[in-house]
Order: C-alpha cells, then structure tokens, then sequence
C-alpha cells in the first residue's frame, strides 16, 4: 500500500492533520488518528477506500499529542477491539487522560472542545506499550518535539515520523520543526534526527502534512531551523518578532496552511521554556 495521507480537514482545511492507513502483519492499522473533531472525517475518509472503522485492527500513535491521538478513546469506544501501540511514557494518559485534558484546558481555554472535540479514556486492555518491533515494524524512541514521541519504519522504506521530522506542508520545500511546551528538547531532537538518518528511509510520511523523499535534505532544514529559531529565542527576540521572521522565510502563500499546523506563538514558547531551563540548570 502506497503512503497518502487521509486528509482530515480539520475544522474544513486542507493539509492540517492527516493520518495513514499502514499495512502490518495483523492487519491494517492506522498510523496516528487525529482529534475527535475529525472522527466523522476519518470515517469517510475509511470508506472512500471500501473500509469501516471496523476493518482497522490497530492503532499506532506517534505521541498523545491531541492534533494526532485526540479521537484514540472515542474510537475504541465505537470499535472496542481497537488496539492502541503507544510509548510506556504516553499510555497512562491514554487510560486516564485527566492531567492531558488539563494541560490542554489551559492552553485553549473555552476553544478546547471546538477545535479537539471529546477527549475520551482508551480502556486498559486495549493499550499497549511498544517495543522495538510492532506488528512488523520497527519502532524508536523519537525524543525533541515530545518526550512520549516514537517513530516506526516499515519494510517498504517509509518512516512513520509524527512530528519528529518537523512539518511540511506538501508540495511546499520549507521544513518547520514545531516547539510547543511543555518538554521541547532541542539536544534530544538532534540525537532523534541522527536516529531517523541511521535507518536510511526512502521517505519520511508527515501528520503535517505529506510524503516526502527528498530524506537528506529535508533532516538538513529542520536540523538548521531548529539551531536557528534557538538561538534566536536565546538572544531574546520577542515573539511578535519571532512570528514576523519565520513567515517571511517560507514560500509566498503558504504561511498559512503552516500556522494552522502548527501555531508559531507556541513554537516560540516552547522554545523560550526550553532556553529558560537550560540557563537556569547552568
């Protein structure tokens, strides 16, 4: 099965959020599935292939984030032989996600649900805690955007990459890596690039959004922004300053499909938290 991303549209855009649907050695298995909100999307997106949710044995999530592990309780709630593959870090909040909704309440505020929809419990038994090989795939801790994060390699040379290889908005070059608080480590997300360059991947498959085969080149822009947006942050630009200068770096016309992806105020307090804490450990 060729990598396409389902596009998601979320709240009716293209190219935010998508997901993949991955054949594994148990079946088809979704890789990362989006927010609630989209739910019905995903479902359409299912049939339009000839499936039903129901068709889908497995669920891999590359992080808990919401934009790409939102729907994951409301799903198994409507397909409860759903199985979940996340890291050991990220499932106690599959099963109680009480501190994530939390944390998110404090982010969004009254837009929570709006833009995320219901954030569900995943039922004990359904989640499990990957190893170094899931269902066929290979699988990596993938630290830098989240500490949670993990990436998976199939057989037919993609890398499952969830936001570890930053976001691109296909067809456009520029290769963005999102910082958001509250764990961004920028040292752990040069050591996971190493990691996604040491498994020779023919292409990269991105939530946000597209496949990618340009593998060295793109690891090499978000290697260069990632040391740059830092170093920016530690000379202490602001964040309107911040903002003007990474959207006039990207292509003409696209600066929105990327700040729907991904916001760049939270990118710039993401980094801010991480430039912070270093200084004060030092």
């Amino acid at each position: 099965m060729s990598p396409e991303p389902l596009d998601l549209l979320h709240r009716r855009r293209e190219r935010t959020i998508g997901c993949y649907l991955i054949e594994t050695a148990d079946g088809l298995a979704l890789f990362d599935c989006g927010p609630a909100s989209c739910s019905a999307t995903l479902k359409e997106r299912l049939r339009e292939r000839g499936l039903e949710l129901a068709d889908v044995r497995h669920l891999l999530l590359s992080h808990i984030h919401l934009d790409h592990a939102g729907a994951a309780g409301v799903l198994v709630r409507e397909h409860p032989g759903l199985q979940v593959h996340v890291s050991e870090i990220g499932a106690p909040h599959l099963i109680d996600p009480s501190k994530l909704i939390s944390s998110a309440t404090r982010l969004y505020g009254d837009e929570l649900e709006p833009l995320w929809g219901e954030i569900a419990p995943v039922p004990r038994e359904n989640v499990h805690v990957v190893d170094r090989r899931v269902l066929g795939l290979e699988c990596f801790p993938s630290p830098g955007h989240a500490s949670h994060h993990v990436c998976y390699v199939h057989g037919d040379g993609t890398l499952y990459a969830g936001d570890a290889a930053g976001v691109r908005i296909a067809p456009a070059r520029s290769v963005l890596p999102p910082t958001p608080p509250p764990d961004v480590d920028v040292e752990g997300w040069h050591a996971t690039i190493e990691t996604i360059r040491s498994c020779d991947p023919e292409r990269l498959a991105l939530i946000h959004f597209g496949v990618f085969e340009d593998v060295e080149r793109h690891l090499g822009e978000l290697e260069q922004r990632l040391d740059a947006w830092t170093e920016r942050v530690r000379e202490g630009v602001s964040e309107q300053e911040f903002v003007d200068a990474v959207l006039a770096a990207l292509e003409p016309e696209t600066g929105e499909l990327y700040t729907r992806a991904m916001p760049i105020e939270q990118s710039f307090a993401g980094l801010r938290r991480h430039v912070d804490k270093r200084a004060e450990a030092a």
